[in-house]
């Protein structure tokens, strides 16, 4: 019987971390608005104890740890060990980070006032089972936020480059929009219930339109794009050539050129920030 999510940990453990990492910069750059959502809304108070889900190359670890101050301290806790590498260079005194999954991870002794994710909780494959676990290493009143994509129509990142691709390619199978995966929690109706069943009270959502931001301009689309998001599994599924990237690179930016400025790309996004209370 495999364990949890073992093909999320099988996929940032390998190839897909390893692209993550080598585009760190680019990536971080385009969460710039995102991480600033999510961070104004965490409110987090000198002494704090931090637990950052889905950590990634720590970021969020890194910005709640300057939060918390030296008397507070931060667990970020990832499955991709090439990204935790990353982060474990970066972090802070007050900051560790640990190779683990949420939906079964011993936090043994460690407990937390506040659990913050940027991204890093849409592909369990128990959502509630996860947030349970999470939930009771969580103490009495502690408060979890976090953000997820909203619906792909709202988010061009995510959307224009699957469409584009398949004009090109053909057509993908059609998959579960509720499976595992970067659009999973785009719903409140869906997301707020998980919560709920997973012991949480006072459940909430708020939409925000904000932009991702790329201050490199087009020369960031030109690295991301062929490594990361549905462009090259499409191109992997259907064996496109150079000369289809070629085209389907160039037909995006063709489109996206109104956002781009004299501060480089200005790409429209929703997100979805859920907070949610350990009533204990």
């Amino acid at each position: 019987m495999s364990e949890p999510n073992s093909a999320m940990a099988e996929a940032w453990g390998g190839d897909m971390g390893r692209r993550w990492v080598l585009l760190d910069a680019d990536l971080q750059a385009q969460m710039a608005e995102v991480h600033a959502a999510l961070m104004t809304r965490a409110r987090l108070q000198p002494g704090e104890r931090v637990l950052d889900l889905g950590c990634g190359s720590g970021a969020v670890t890194r910005d709640a740890a300057s939060a918390v101050g030296p008397e507070g301290s931060v667990l970020g806790l990832d499955l991709s060990a090439p990204l935790l590498e990353l982060a474990r260079r970066r972090a802070p005194e007050n900051a560790r980070v640990a190779l683990g999954d949420a939906q079964a991870f011993h936090f043994g002794g460690d407990t937390f006032d506040v659990v913050l994710s940027r991204f890093g909780v849409m592909f369990f494959d128990d959502p509630v089972a996860a947030f349970a676990n999470v939930r009771a290493a969580m103490v009495p009143g502690a408060r979890l936020v976090f953000a997820a994509w909203a619906e792909g129509t709202a988010n061009p990142w995510f959307s224009r480059p699957r469409e584009v691709a398949e004009e090109r390619l053909g057509r993908m199978p059609a998959a579960d929009p509720d499976a595992p995966g970067p659009l999973a929690f785009r719903h409140p109706d869906r997301v707020l219930p998980i919560l709920l069943r997973a012991g949480f009270a006072e459940a909430r959502s708020e939409g925000v339109d904000l932009h991702l931001t790329q201050p490199d301009g087009w020369s960031a689309m030109e690295r991301l794009l062929p490594a990361i998001g549905p462009i090259p599994g499409i191109m992997r599924e259907k064996g496109g050539n150079d000369a289809d990237l070629r085209a389907i690179i160039d037909a995006l930016r063709q489109e996206w050129e109104p956002h781009l400025g004299e501060g480089g790309l200005r790409l429209p996004a929703r997100i979805v920030i859920y907070s949610a209370e350990n009533a204990g």
